[in-house]
């Protein structure tokens, strides 16, 4: 009877182990489970922060040339290593008075235009400032803010300064030219244009 009592508690006992580790075995399984969904996130996220460390800075170029047309009204093209699609504005402002005229363009192929900038009757000699502005990070279209950053923190060089509504980094490429028939006598470095058919 006594080998049959501990044949009988062997037994029991090893069934309450063989429960006890099939219940142990199942919280494993969930484990297991949660680590090999954490590991593609933060490889994800590894990723991104090695793509945002390749975007090298932008040393921004413009230039821009100026013609007088025959009724007196200037054009503006100019080039520039912007991305394509980024907003521009072309300002054209007369130094006696400061009245200003300007047009918003968008750069394509690295190159811009606009015009035609000033009044009906045809800008008087004088001395001018043409201004190419870069508009604001914020709001470039998207290919745009990811060559330059939401807030233009990826522009450099010497174009390149704070904007006046903090909203970030910009570019401003300024050049002054005169108008009229007869050269004026000047210091600086200045073009000066004279009206087609005179």
């Amino acid at each position: 009877m006594r080998n049959v009592l501990s044949s009988v508690g062997v037994l029991m006992i090893s069934v309450a182990l063989l429960a006890g580790c099939s219940e142990t075995d199942k919280p494993s399984e969930p484990v297991s489970t949660t680590e090999q969904t954490s590991t593609p996130e933060s490889t994800a996220a590894e990723i991104d922060v090695v793509a945002a460390e390749e975007v090298a800075p932008l040393v921004v170029e413009i230039t821009a040339h100026v013609s007088l047309r025959s009724d007196r009204r200037l054009m503006v093209e100019g080039e520039s290593n912007l991305p394509d699609e980024t907003l521009v504005q072309i300002i054209v402002e007369r130094e006696i008075s400061s009245v200003r005229w300007r047009e918003r363009t968008r750069i394509g192929d690295g190159e811009f235009a606009a015009g035609p900038f000033g009044p009906g009757s045809g800008l008087p000699d004088g001395g001018y400032i043409v201004q190419v502005e870069v508009s604001e990070g914020s709001v470039q279209p998207e290919a745009v803010q990811a060559r330059i950053g939401q807030e233009g923190q990826l522009l450099a060089g010497e174009l390149v300064n704070q904007s006046r509504h903090g909203l970030g980094q910009v570019a401003t490429y300024s050049r002054r030219f005169l108008v009229g028939s007869e050269p004026r006598q000047t210091r600086d470095q200045v073009e000066v244009l004279e009206s087609p058919g005179r």
